[in-house]
């Protein structure tokens, strides 16, 4: 085990302690291939499932896996055929069992912080879905909800628009502009301190740098 590896372990140990105080269900895996196995067993047979846009999902392969199952009910936009059928989709995950998504921060003190366009990836996390299941790296962790804030706006929010082809001035220059522009994805800053359902929300957090 290396040294990073080591530090992501401990580290995760006193998160999840702190999640649990806050009434998160927090798991630790060190390796992208095990969180994917636990993350998907959350879904069972019969349930209906959703998730939210994430490169996490994507490379942790939890999103492939859903996409693969035949035994779950999965409201997936990309099968959407116009904006009404993708709207209708993403409205009718808001009420299935198991929403998955990433965080675009989580704090050492075990708050989550999350920037969205939308907003249905954050209303999920809000309220809906019987169980919200959050995979995160470990390259996430910040040591406070200021700091969250900064690092999705500067780190994240940049490598996000110019993967949506969006037309924001942190596309053009990769720095955070503060903006107000028609394609800005910055529109809803939420800030989790709490579940007030015990264990609704589970973080799986992993020991490898995942997403933006």
């Amino acid at each position: 085990m290396t040294i990073k590896q080591q530090y992501y372990e401990a580290t995760a140990n006193t998160l999840i302690k702190r999640l649990a105080a806050r009434q998160i269900e927090g798991f630790y895996f060190a390796a992208k291939e095990e969180a994917c196995e636990k993350a998907l067993s959350f879904a069972k047979e019969g349930t209906s499932a959703s998730f939210g846009g994430s490169m996490t999902l994507e490379e942790t392969g939890i999103l492939a896996g859903l996409r693969s199952r035949n035994d779950i009910t999965l409201y997936d936009r990309a099968t959407g055929k116009n904006p009404k059928e993708v709207a209708n989709i993403m409205h009718e995950a808001l009420s299935c069992d198991t929403y998955y998504m990433s965080t675009n921060a989580i704090t050492t003190e075990g708050e989550l912080v999350n920037i969205d366009g939308n907003g249905n990836r954050v209303a999920a996390l809000i309220y809906g879905p019987k169980q919200v299941v959050i995979v995160a790296g470990m390259n996430k962790v910040v040591p406070d909800a200021a700091s969250a804030v900064s690092r999705v706006r500067n780190s994240a929010t940049p490598p996000n628009c110019i993967r949506l082809n969006k037309n924001t001035p942190c596309a053009v220059t990769g720095v955070c502009a503060d903006c107000f522009s028609p394609d800005c994805i910055c529109n809803q800053i939420v800030v989790t301190r709490r579940s007030g359902n015990p264990d609704r929300i589970k973080v799986i957090l992993v020991g490898e740098d995942l997403g933006y």
